[in-house]
């Protein structure tokens, strides 16, 4: 099975600056991880390559320093590492990112699985995963807390809701975004680290990507953040210290007046 992993690297803190002009993070000077949820769907894919065989190769969009990320991901299992890296694609929105991976994994050679985490924790949109497939043309699965059954067709799969679970077929090649009650990731091992550090990783730019211009970064993106704000908290309400009857019936009675009950 040939699987492709997708992970972001993402400001460690929350205490991050935004740029004045273009509203996007400034990560200069804050120390970056692999996004909590993407190791999820990495040690996925590193134990479908173990049950199944096959291989798993990671992708991440980003800076170069992004290549710390792809080591990690090495370290603890993946074989070939990705990374789409090129200023033309800086400032691109969740759509725009989702295009240009999609570029990047149609690059990368015939892939029958792309597991992705549910969300990134900096962006928190949980887009990108179900854009990339629809990119790509493949179906999607989001929010998967187990994989069921695995053929060379198609998965079956179990997909989370809050009030429940949905067992889902999928056919193959496609993609799934994973949840955190999937599996426990691993640590790397020594011998993960000393790989991850020999590693050679891919590059892929605009150049190679053959990327369109209206589809490239800041400016090919459709949406933009307009102006960024903390909302106010705005308290109101009634306190009460009567007896526990009287205000239950002073409850009722208001609740009568306003009509909801």
């Amino acid at each position: 099975m040939n699987i492709v992993v997708c992970i972001k690297q993402v400001p460690e803190t929350s205490k991050v600056r935004i740029h004045p002009e273009t509203h996007t993070l400034i990560r200069e000077g804050v120390q970056s991880i692999v996004n909590p949820f993407d190791l999820y769907a990495l040690e996925e894919g590193v134990r479908l390559k173990e049950a199944y065989g096959g291989t798993v190769r990671v992708i991440t969009m980003g800076p170069p320093q992004a290549d710390t990320a792809l080591r990690e991901a090495i370290s603890v299992g993946a074989d070939e590492a990705f990374l789409v890296t090129d200023r033309a694609f800086a400032g691109a929105d969740s759509w725009v990112t989702a295009y240009t991976l999609s570029a990047a994994i149609r690059e990368m050679g015939p892939t029958d699985l792309i597991l992705c985490g549910k969300q990134a924790i900096d962006g928190d949109t949980a887009q990108v995963g179900p854009a990339l497939a629809e990119h790509l043309g493949i179906p999607f699965v989001a929010f998967v807390r187990k994989i069921r059954e695995v053929s060379s067709e198609e998965l079956t799969v179990e997909r989370m809701f809050e009030d429940g679970v949905e067992v889902v077929r999928m056919p193959l090649p496609g993609l799934l975004t994973v949840v955190k009650d999937i599996n426990e990731p691993r640590l790397p091992s020594l011998k993960g680290k000393m790989r991850a550090r020999k590693a050679e990783i891919t590059s892929l730019d605009r150049e190679k990507l053959k990327v369109e211009d209206r589809f490239l970064g800041l400016d090919g993106s459709p949406t933009r953040v307009i102006h960024i704000f903390s909302p106010d908290l705005k308290r109101s309400g009634v306190k009460w210290k009567e007896d526990p009857e009287e205000m239950a019936g002073k409850l009722v009675r208001g609740l009568k007046e306003q009509g909801i009950i």
